[in-house]
């Protein structure tokens, strides 16, 4: 991936803005709450987490003790709309055994945790990934972290600004170096780059009412139907019937 200049972050930043406006995001009454939907929104939507936490809240479980105390099964049943009910029942479940048993549940104490050694430590708990570790660092615990995501990925591939199998890592990077560690400014930009996704930047894009349709846009190695980009030349599907084409992965047509 090619550096990403600091005064083209906040060119996108500026003009996303502009654009969406705040976006209050993340929408969660307590510290607990936004890390049970930090787990819950993996694969999913928003709209199946706020069933799936409302159900909690209903049952009244939504505290470390209670989530702490019920069994699996149920916690299953009561989450079912986020999807994958069983899975998640089982990643909160290490979750709040972890804080549990490595902070004897004090939310507060967990906060105090230096960002490299709490982030270090939620990658160790079973089921808790980079996106999900980082949600909870910057949402929950106002840690400066970026959060990389699928909509992110997407926006700078389509962009040139990474390939299409650049690593978490390696995109993350290119936002912790070029932007000021601000807590605010970390949250907003996620969010607005969720609203992108969701909005304009979708698998096949809105680009003629995208306010960066002429920021280092190009469909180069992209489906010229479906915008997504096409893989490593070594990687690419080609045609043996049309030697100069290759066939998208997406839409299967020749491009």
């Amino acid at each position: 991936m090619r550096s990403i200049h600091k005064s083209e972050l906040e060119s996108v930043y500026r003009r996303l803005f502009k654009k969406f406006g705040p976006q209050h995001w993340w929408p969660g009454e307590t510290t607990l709450e936004i890390m049970v939907g930090a787990v819950l929104t993996q694969n999913t939507n928003w709209g199946n987490v706020e069933k799936a936490i409302q159900n909690l809240k209903r049952a009244r479980v939504l505290t470390l003790k209670a989530l702490a105390k019920i069994s699996q099964e149920k916690l299953g049943q009561l989450i079912r709309p986020s999807g994958y009910f069983n899975v998640k029942a089982k990643r909160l479940k290490h979750l709040i055994d972890f804080v549990m048993q490595e902070y004897h549940g004090d939310l507060k104490k967990m906060k105090r945790e230096s960002l490299a050694v709490l982030r270090q430590k939620l990658l160790e708990v079973k089921g808790i990934g980079p996106e999900t570790a980082d949600s909870i660092l910057l949402y929950a615990f106002d840690k400066p972290i970026f959060v990389v995501d699928a909509y992110t990925k997407r926006f700078l591939s389509r962009h040139n600004f990474v390939t299409p199998v650049a690593q978490y890592h390696d995109v993350q990077k290119a936002f912790m170096d070029g932007l000021p560690h601000d807590v605010p400014k970390f949250n907003e930009y996620h969010a607005l780059m969720v609203r992108l996704g969701k909005e304009l930047c979708r698998p096949t894009p809105l680009c003629a009412v995208c306010p960066l349709k002429d920021f280092h846009y190009s469909l180069i190695y992209k489906c010229h139907r479906c915008h997504r980009a096409l893989l490593e030349k070594r990687e690419r599907l080609r045609d043996v019937s049309y030697p100069q084409c290759y066939v998208c992965r997406n839409c299967h047509r020749k491009t």
